[in-house]
């Protein structure tokens, strides 16, 4: 995928997101773009994790928005997060510091979210005393986790967009690097995707979705 050619758009929530025009796609749900992201990562992701030491990795790293989500739920419930996030087209900071998160949620949001933009690439950062984080420009297809994780967000545009990201053979990479126990989850909840994490070893279950979506998957890597 080339660099995308993005445009602003307003979602259902109020909350910012891009749309990419060559791909006919956006980055987050237009039923809301916070909505989703807490939902999806914070609410059946983080939240499901038994620990207040956790170490997780975004495939999809984005506008950001899942980051920042999280950095905050480690300040709110004093979690001590460990966070690595791949991207291949990182976006620069003057691209998305037009994104209204601080503003849809409070004015420490947004100074957490120019920090975690701001912090250097392929180095670990201590953006706030509970979250540390590293972003790594890489493509997800050639992408060999080094480290093991609690939790992975598995944020790829859909199946039907890059379908690359969705296979098997990636995904096997992603499982070996996760804990017992650990958990992947995504917004996606088609049969494609759910048979393809089967196949690779986790257990699998449809859950609620965010506004406008009625599933989504979470798969946890047997103990």
């Amino acid at each position: 995928m080339q660099k995308p050619d993005l445009q602003y758009c307003v979602t259902a929530d109020g909350s910012y997101t891009f749309y990419v025009r060559e791909m006919d796609e956006c980055y987050h749900s237009i039923y809301g773009a916070l909505q989703e992201s807490r939902h999806v990562f914070i609410d059946q992701g983080l939240k499901q994790i038994n620990a207040s030491t956790i170490r997780i990795l975004e495939v999809g790293f984005g506008t950001g928005l899942n980051a920042l989500l999280t950095g905050l739920e480690a300040l709110d419930k004093g979690l001590q997060i460990f966070y690595h996030a791949i991207e291949c087209h990182p976006l620069a900071w003057e691209v998305v510091k037009g994104m209204n998160y601080g503003a849809k949620i409070n004015e420490p949001a947004q100074e957490l979210f120019e920090q975690i933009h701001r912090a250097a690439w392929e180095q670990e950062v201590a953006v706030s005393p509970n979250f540390s984080l590293q972003k790594i420009q890489h493509d997800f297809c050639q992408f060999e986790p080094s480290e093991s994780y609690d939790l992975i967000y598995f944020d790829a545009f859909a199946p039907e967009k890059q379908p690359a990201m969705w296979e098997q053979a990636h995904h096997e990479r992603l499982f070996r690097a996760l804990k017992p126990g650990g958990l992947l989850v995504t917004y996606s909840a088609k049969g494609l995707v759910k048979r393809m994490l089967r196949a690779t070893g986790y257990h699998v279950s449809r859950v609620a979705g965010p506004p406008g979506k009625h599933q989504m998957l979470r798969a946890e890597k047997p103990k």
